[in-house]
C-alpha cells in the first residue's frame, strides 16, 4: 500500500487526527488516516482495530446496516492484524469471531480462530463457548460434550455472571439438539441420507415461528388454566393476584416444555439449516437443486446476512460438489 500524503507526521500525531476526524463524523477520512498509520507502524493494533470497524457500516438507530462481502473481507483483514499485534484485545476476537460465523459463515475458519485465542489465554471461558456452539450446528455432539466438560472443570477462569449464562445456555442448546438426534444425526453432505426426503416432502412448509408457536399452542392451554383457576380462586383481590402470577409462570413454564415439541415440527427446516452451514464452511455444495428452489430454502436463507447470501451465490454458481466424506477438522 502506497505511503499517503500524511507521511510527514508520526504515527501517533496521525491516531490522533483519526480519532479527530472519527469523532467529527468524517469516517472516511478517518480510515484514509488510519491506513496511514498502519503505513508506518504496522502493529499499531489501535489502528488496525479503527480500519476493521470503520469498513463496517455505521452503527444507526433503528434498523441496523448490515455489511457486504467486501466490507466483511476487509474488516476480517484488519482484525487478524489486531490480534496477531495484541493478543489480549478480547473486542479483536469477538469482533472476529462474529463476522466469521455470522456474516462469512465460514464455521471451519471460526473453529482455529478460537482456538488460536484459547493459546494466547487457555483458561478463558469466551472461547470454549463460542466452539461448542459451532459444533452443535454441525451436528458433532460427541465433540461438544468433550468441551463442555472442560468448559465447566476447576482449571477455567471464574466467569462473570453473563458469560456464566451463556455457559448453561450453551449446555441446554447441546442437550436439546442431540436429544432430538438421538439415532439420526444429519451430515448433509451424504446425498443418501433419509432426511433429505423428508426435507423434499416439506420443501413448501416454512418453519413455524416461535410466536406464532405461542400464540397457537401455548397460550389457549394457559388460557384454559387460567379461566379455571380464575372461577375456583378469583373471588377475593388475593385470588385474582394469585392467579395472575400462576399464569405467568404457566406461560413460562409451558411455553419451556413445548420449545422440544416446536423444534420438532421444524427438524426439516432445522436440517437444511445445517446443509447451508455446511456449503458456507466449505465453499462447495449439497443442497439438491430441486430443494434450493423450494418456499423451505429461500425462507431460511432470507434469515441469513448479506454478505453470506453474497458468499453462498458464488458458491452455487461454482458448482464444486461436496465429498459425502467431507468432515470438519476439529482443534
Amino acid at each position: 500500500m502506497a505511503l499517503r500524503n500524511d507521511v510527514t507526521k508520526s504515527s501517533e500525531m496521525l491516531w490522533l487526527d483519526v480519532l479527530d476526524s472519527e469523532e467529527k463524523g468524517d469516517r472516511e477520512d478517518a480510515l484514509s488516516k488510519a491506513y496511514s498509520v498502519v503505513d508506518l507502524e504496522d502493529s499499531h493494533s489501535d489502528a488496525w482495530m479503527a480500519i476493521a470497524r470503520l469498513n463496517l457500516p455505521p452503527t444507526t438507530r433503528g434498523k441496523p446496516m448490515l455489511p457486504d462481502l467486501k466490507q466483511c473481507s476487509k474488516a476480517m483483514s484488519a482484525i487478524r492484524k489486531v490480534v496477531l499485534h495484541d493478543p489480549s484485545n478480547n473486542l479483536g476476537w469477538e469482533l472476529g469471531g462474529a463476522l466469521l460465523v455470522d456474516h462469512l459463515g465460514m464455521l471451519e475458519h471460526a473453529l482455529n480462530w478460537w482456538e488460536d485465542c484459547r493459546r494466547h489465554d487457555p483458561y478463558a471461558v469466551t472461547p470454549l463457548v463460542e466452539q461448542i456452539g459451532i459444533l452443535v450446528r454441525l451436528g458433532y455432539y460427541e465433540d461438544c460434550v468433550e468441551k463442555l466438560e472442560e468448559l465447566f472443570s476447576q482449571d477455567m477462569d471464574a466467569p462473570a455472571n453473563k458469560q456464566l449464562l451463556r455457559m448453561h445456555s450453551v449446555k441446554d442448546m447441546v442437550e436439546k439438539a442431540a436429544k432430538m438426534e438421538t439415532s439420526d444425526v444429519f451430515k448433509p453432505n451424504n446425498p443418501k441420507n433419509p432426511r433429505w426426503e423428508i426435507i423434499r416432502r416439506l420443501k413448501n412448509r416454512k418453519p413455524i415461528t416461535q410466536n406464532l408457536f405461542l400464540l397457537t399452542f401455548t397460550a389457549p392451554i394457559v388460557f384454559i388454566i387460567g379461566t379455571f383457576a380464575m372461577s375456583a380462586f378469583g373471588s377475593s383481590a388475593i385470588g385474582t393476584v394469585s392467579v395472575f402470577l400462576l399464569i405467568l409462570f404457566l406461560f413460562a413454564l409451558i411455553s419451556r416444555l413445548t420449545m422440544g415439541l416446536l423444534n420438532s415440527l421444524n427438524r426439516h427446516a432445522l436440517d437444511l439449516d445445517r446443509a447451508i452451514d455446511f456449503e458456507s464452511t466449505t465453499g462447495k455444495v449439497c443442497i439438491p437443486d430441486d430443494i434450493r428452489k423450494s418456499k423451505l430454502y429461500l425462507s431460511m436463507i432470507k434469515n441469513r446476512m448479506p454478505c453470506l447470501n453474497e458468499r453462498l451465490d458464488i458458491i452455487v454458481t461454482s458448482n464444486e460438489k461436496m465429498s459425502k466424506n467431507w468432515s470438519i477438522n476439529i482443534p
